[in-house]
């Protein structure tokens, strides 16, 4: 069996399937489901997002340059396909989904208070890619849920039970294959 090929396009699977919360200049917030996202720096921390304008949030992260990813669980699929599928125009998406709005520390966009993590940002400049303008940002706060947390402190948000997107699906992760480093890791330290 050899190679088919495919006309060029977005096959980089799996992404996270990540709510992005936006609130307009007088504070009327809304969700937007986004699985263009990646990270893009360490230092500072910076990630990037890619929203068609047309979508009723972009405007608001555009006039405001704030912006919140919240990351989402398998519990969380619904409300996620929701996010994405209606128009904040149209509906209140916290109302029909049943998120909840917390306050952030950085940033005046609300957080989502069932994300297991919320990284609020602040817009550093737009790139207008084509179908997409990707926003790319600096994270000026982090959140996490504390149930997630240890006693030694460590985050484990593998029992979060994190949300992936791929080909226009919504799976779990599934179990863990191995950590970094594990392939080069002298046996018995």
């Amino acid at each position: 069996m050899g190679k088919r090929q495919f006309k060029p396009g977005n096959m980089l699977y799996p992404l996270p399937a990540v709510l992005v919360s936006a609130a307009d200049k007088e504070g009327k917030a809304n969700l937007i489901t986004v699985a263009w996202a990646g990270t893009v720096c360490t230092n500072p921390p910076m990630l990037s997002i890619s929203v068609r304008p047309e979508r009723y949030s972009y405007h608001m992260i555009r006039e405001t340059g704030e912006f919140v990813v919240n990351l989402t669980t398998e519990e969380m699929a619904y409300a996620v396909d929701y996010c994405g599928v209606k128009s904040g125009k149209d509906t209140d998406k916290w109302k029909d989904t049943g998120l909840t709005m917390a306050k952030a520390s950085a940033v005046s966009v609300p957080l989502v208070a069932q994300s297991p993590v919320n990284l609020e940002c602040r817009l550093v400049r737009v790139d207008e890619l084509g179908s997409h303008h990707m926003f790319l940002a600096e994270i000026v706060a982090v959140d996490v849920d504390e149930k997630y947390m240890d006693e030694k402190d460590r985050f484990h948000l593998s029992d979060a039970k994190p949300l992936a997107y791929s080909h226009g699906k919504y799976y779990g992760l599934g179990e863990c294959l191995g950590f970094f480093g594990y392939s080069v890791k002298k046996k018995g330290k």
